[in-house]
């Protein structure tokens, strides 16, 4: 009697620091595409969930609209707002939450990408790597945490990216919105 043996498909999940990113590519000066960057997650490293930690603000939801359209599952945290004078800075650490739901989920997938600069997230790296869990660091330049060096086998910085996940000028209506 002949066994066939199916294909196990490959579900690596995306953990995305979405304030990390969108401030250090803009602090770089370019704005990311990000439906291509979801794409990109999906044809590059396999990635089936790609979940983005973001600041809720109520007058960002077609900003949260076409972020789900593009295929992320969005998990908010609730912000501050800060007023200054005129303007109004919104502060959500989304940190926790991401190492959290990175945790919760682990059953779940086979590696994990994780999408940010931040040396917060040392010790979650360090304990996926250990694990064998770790599949990319996914930094938004090349100016990450220090504390992060010693996987930098495991890091691709995204500007080196930027023509191919930029946004194009008829398209910048798309990062108007606040992250928060």
């Amino acid at each position: 009697m002949k066994t066939e043996l199916k294909e196990k498909s490959i579900s690596n999940y995306a953990f995305v620091d979405s304030q990390n990113l969108n401030l250090g590519v803009r602090k770089k000066g370019w704005r990311l595409d990000w439906g291509k960057f979801r794409l990109f997650l999906r044809n590059k490293y396999k990635v089936s969930k790609a979940f983005l930690f973001i600041g809720f603000i109520e007058s960002n939801a077609s900003l949260y609209r076409e972020l789900q359209e593009a295929g992320y599952i969005l998990i908010f945290k609730n912000v501050l707002g800060i007023k200054t004078g005129e303007k109004v800075t919104y502060k959500g650490n989304v940190d926790a939450e991401l190492v959290l739901h990175t945790m919760i989920e682990l059953p779940n997938y086979e590696s994990a990408v994780i999408v940010s600069g931040d040396g917060d997230f040392y010790c979650l790296i360090e304990y996926l790597e250990k694990i064998k869990k770790l599949k990319k660091i996914i930094t938004p330049n090349n100016r990450y945490s220090s504390l992060l060096r010693k996987y930098a086998p495991y890091i691709t910085d995204v500007y080196s990216l930027k023509d191919k996940l930029g946004i194009e000028k008829e398209n910048e209506r798309h990062s108007r919105g606040k992250q928060g």
